[in-house]
């Protein structure tokens, strides 16, 4: 069984009550429910965290380098502005899913930027909640293929 962490980052805490247009009506709590669930389904386990301070998120990337065989980041607003979670990226070897509610691209040019995407393995966009399942099972069909070498 193999741990991915699933990282959130600024008002993803709002999930279902901020611009339910937008967003959608689900709540955070709802998304870590149904990943944990379709994660134990591929037999791996999951480590859910959200928050609006930027050195929170590049201390849990640092501690998924011990511990985490992939890594789902929905970084948000940080998306645009971080090369510090870029960095931190950087120095963890497993894959890494980028993950973003909206469609970026068809909202403000601000949003069409990605400090993440340089390195992402794979970035969903625009399938609302849906994308972190998406996300967790691209995750575990890289998992399971660097197992078998």
């Amino acid at each position: 069984m193999s741990l991915i962490f699933v990282l959130n980052g600024p008002n993803l805490n709002l999930l279902g009550k901020r611009q339910p247009e937008i967003y959608g009506r689900e709540t955070l709590a709802d998304v870590e429910r149904d990943c944990a669930s379709l994660a134990r389904e591929l037999g791996h386990e999951i480590r859910f965290h959200q928050s609006n301070r930027e050195y929170e998120i590049i201390d849990w990337i640092h501690e998924a380098r011990e511990s985490a065989a992939g890594i789902v980041i929905n970084p948000a607003a940080f998306t645009h502005t971080s090369v510090a979670i870029l960095d931190a990226l950087n120095a963890f070897e497993p894959p890494v899913i980028e993950v973003h509610i909206s469609n970026v691209h068809k909202r403000e040019s601000f949003r069409h930027h990605s400090f993440v995407t340089l390195r992402a393995d794979g970035v969903i966009a625009g399938l609302g909640t849906e994308g972190y399942r998406l996300a967790i099972r691209r995750i575990a069909t890289l998992i399971a293929a660097s197992a078998a070498g």
